[in-house]
């Protein structure tokens, strides 16, 4: 959470209302036709690169079908592609560009405008990276476009510093409600994670910026969910599973984050970007030869797993090589975010974990273990328990009744998290 923003400056009008409200209905409109092109670029990408459902950009085969359907050598040269798109772009935004800024950076400062150029350039990289196969997340680029646009915007129309921030971290959260059609995960984005607080005066426009940017989207993207499930009912058996596993998957999202982070920490910013990268990404287009689930930001095996489709097996060789790629990818330089990811290892042990519980206490679907699970690791792993629980039912638009487990599961998750924080995190020098 940002800690900038007091509650008695947010409650202080510094602008007409006239203007708040142009500007936010301007912000939503931005970030939702940002979000929209970035998605729709995305698409295209994969559609070329892969050579599947060349007719359409937006069809009903999947990536992961599109994916399986081509080549082994195919999968190999987009991948190498890939990764020398990654290397020699990202070497050229640290060498030639503005320096970055990052959200979290802009919401705090004094001045909240994002370098235009360098901030666009990186989120169109990480698009065309995520699309070619690159096993990080898209999420970033539409939160950074939209973030960009707001700044620029708000400081163009004399918004004082503080709404300035507001209307930044709404931004973000427009991108996020448009590309993935997730209005009030957007909303709820911007209050808990951006800017730490629910008062009135910044519930409004996150909500309002958000809601306008997924209905801007759906011109081109339509109003479509980003998982289909079966119908699950609740049982006893999965509500206490969710108690016994949330602790676990709490656990395991620690260690996931740490060791991210520490990949990104040690990640080249120079000509040895080129070489990590290109290296890295063939290794994955090689992996994917056998395991062609591997590409991509994860969608593609999470929504097997809400099918009931993935074999223990696979589960488990997924999980591991994903875990790996992943790793590897940040600690190339590659840039993305690790949402869907984290969606999709939290998806991936859940269904582990599952399986022994239905030695036990059966029978419990897969896909309902899977979306729990995966809603309890990515409130740990991205620390926005509340963002997550909303993200997870709007993605996959479950009956309300599912709210039980996974609210059992994300207080199991987060309380570890918690706990493992305290025990290994080094303490900070004051």
């Amino acid at each position: 959470m940002a800690p900038l923003l007091h509650e008695a400056a947010l409650d202080r009008p510094n602008t007409s209302v006239a203007i708040l409200a142009a500007v936010t209905v301007l912000t939503g409109l931005g970030a939702g036709l940002g979000g929209m092109l970035l998605a729709r670029m995305l698409h295209f990408i994969q559609h070329f690169a892969y050579g599947y459902s060349l007719d359409a950009v937006i069809s009903t085969e999947s990536f992961l079908q599109g994916v399986t359907a081509s080549s082994p050598e195919r999968r190999i040269a987009v991948m190498l592609g890939c990764g020398l798109v990654a290397g020699f772009g990202w070497w050229g935004v640290y060498g030639w560009g503005r320096p970055l800024v990052s959200i979290r950076k802009a919401v705090g400062a004094a001045d909240p405008r994002m370098p235009i150029v360098t901030t666009v350039v990186h989120a169109v990289l990480q698009i065309v990276t995520v699309a070619l196969g690159s096993p990080l997340g898209r999420e970033v680029a539409p939160r950074e476009i939209g973030s960009v646009f707001a700044g620029w915007l708000a400081h163009r129309a004399g918004l004082s510093v503080r709404e300035q921030q507001i209307m930044v971290a709404c931004g973000a959260g427009a991108g996020l409600a448009a590309v993935y059609n997730v209005p009030l995960g957007g909303a709820v984005f911007v209050l808990e994670v951006l800017l730490g607080t629910f008062s009135l005066n910044v519930v409004i426009p996150a909500v309002a910026t958000s809601v306008i940017a997924a209905l801007v989207a759906w011109i081109g993207l339509g109003d479509e969910s980003q998982y289909t499930v079966l119908h699950f009912t609740i049982s006893a058996s999965l509500v206490t599973w969710s108690i016994v596993a949330g602790p676990i998957l709490g656990f395991a999202a620690y260690w996931f984050t740490r060791l991210t982070s520490a990949a990104r920490r040690r990640a080249p910013r120079d000509w040895r970007l080129v070489v990590w990268c290109a290296g890295v990404f063939l290794i994955i287009g090689l992996l994917a030869v056998a395991f062609p689930q591997l590409l991509g930001n994860g969608k593609g095996p999470t929504q097997v797993g809400f099918d009931d489709g993935l074999g223990l097996k696979l589960t488990a060789v997924l999980l591991i090589l994903k875990l790996l790629i992943v790793t590897g990818s940040l600690r190339a330089g590659a840039e993305g975010g690790l949402l869907t990811p984290g969606l999709t290892v939290g998806a991936l042990i859940a269904i582990l974990l599952g399986a022994a519980w239905n030695l036990v206490w059966p029978p419990v679907s897969q896909g309902a273990f899977a979306i729990v699970g995966a809603g309890a690791f990515l409130a740990s792993s991205m620390k926005m328990p509340i963002t997550a629980i909303a993200l997870i039912v709007e993605f996959t638009r479950v009956d309300h009744d599912f709210l039980v487990p996974i609210f059992f599961a994300v207080a199991g998750s987060i309380s570890v998290l918690k706990l493992c924080a305290q025990r290994y995190d080094p303490p900070r020098r004051g």
